[in-house]
């Protein structure tokens, strides 16, 4: 008899999950997925187009804890739950259901970066790895035992765009290899030390506001933390907003050390910093437009843009 499950799945890691379970031969019975949101830059793949192709059953109720959707799920009688990418938090309740177990998987190298944007977060912090965990589901967010991990490396210019498709690959990699394990019931969770990480919450659009008195390094890290397809990382100046959607960091000397400034050099945007050093800026827009030298040239002074004067 086929293992059976229910599946809570959205995003790229979500439609990776669940051709890793129909590949380990489990029935899905149920796929509870998201309706994509207009005003979200939707880049990633679908799970409802996965699962029509492969003629499962889909819902996408507001909220998974309604009790009519639980006592749906209840009637089919899932061993199994997984949650791949899906965005809300199931309910004891709904947790109570499977007798396997629920489980998810988590885009963090657990119990680090607990929570929401893991990814985001990770890179933010300058991070040099992260990965992906796979984990049991409890009340408390990202705090059930682990069943096993993937890490991927984040390099210094990585977007968490990049850092992302790094994680997709590395998502098929740890459940070809512990689905079956788990399966089978071959696996001893280990429980999280929850002391050794953070939980970190959403992120919003004005979390992209610069801060110029930070070091290079560390707006840098935000730039590509929020570079597209995230909203971008910007400042506001002299009535008018600039977007960063791009840096390249490589450890350079400030071109006029003691000033926080933007200019052009060299066919490139730079931005001298507060601790001296600078970063290029690979794509800078003024109120929506993108800028070259000219268009730079003639809404600055003499080419210069000095961001702390009142950002």
């Amino acid at each position: 008899m086929k293992p059976s499950a229910v599946v809570f799945a959205y995003h790229n890691i979500g439609v990776t999950g669940i051709e890793c379970l129909l590949q380990a031969g489990v029935e899905i019975k149920l796929v509870v997925t998201h309706q994509d949101d207009p005003e979200e830059n939707i880049w990633f793949g679908s799970v409802a187009e996965l699962a029509g192709r492969h003629q499962i059953p889909v819902i996408t109720p507001d909220a998974p804890n309604q009790a009519e959707v639980i006592k749906h799920i209840a009637d089919l009688h899932p061993q199994w739950f997984f949650s791949f990418y899906y965005r809300h938090m199931l309910s004891p309740e709904l947790l109570a259901i499977p007798p396997q177990g629920a489980y998810n998987l988590h885009g963090s190298l657990l119990p680090k970066y607990r929570g929401r944007a893991p990814v985001n977060w990770a890179v933010l912090h300058g991070e040099s790895t992260t990965g992906v965990s796979l984990h049991q589901m409890v009340e408390k967010p990202d705090a059930g035992s682990l069943i096993d991990q993937e890490a991927v490396a984040i390099l210094p210019n990585d977007t968490a765009h990049d850092v992302f498709l790094k994680l997709t690959p590395a998502a098929k990699t740890l459940l070809d290899r512990c689905l079956p394990l788990l399966l089978a019931g071959k696996i001893e969770p280990k429980p999280l030390d929850l002391a050794q990480g953070n939980y970190f919450g959403g992120r919003k659009p004005e979390h992209g506001r610069i801060d110029w008195h930070q070091s290079a390094w560390n707006i840098h890290n935000l730039v590509r933390a929020v570079a597209p397809p995230y909203p971008g990382a910007f400042f506001d100046f002299d009535g008018k907003r600039f977007f960063l959607f791009g840096s390249h960091y490589s450890g350079e000397t400030a071109l006029n050390p003691g000033k926080v400034r933007i200019y052009w050099a060299d066919g490139h945007f730079y931005a001298d910093c507060a601790d001296n050093n600078r970063f290029r800026i690979e794509q800078l827009s003024c109120d929506g437009i993108a800028l070259d030298q000219a268009a730079f040239n003639a809404i600055t002074n003499n080419g210069q843009l000095f961001p702390n004067a009142n950002s």
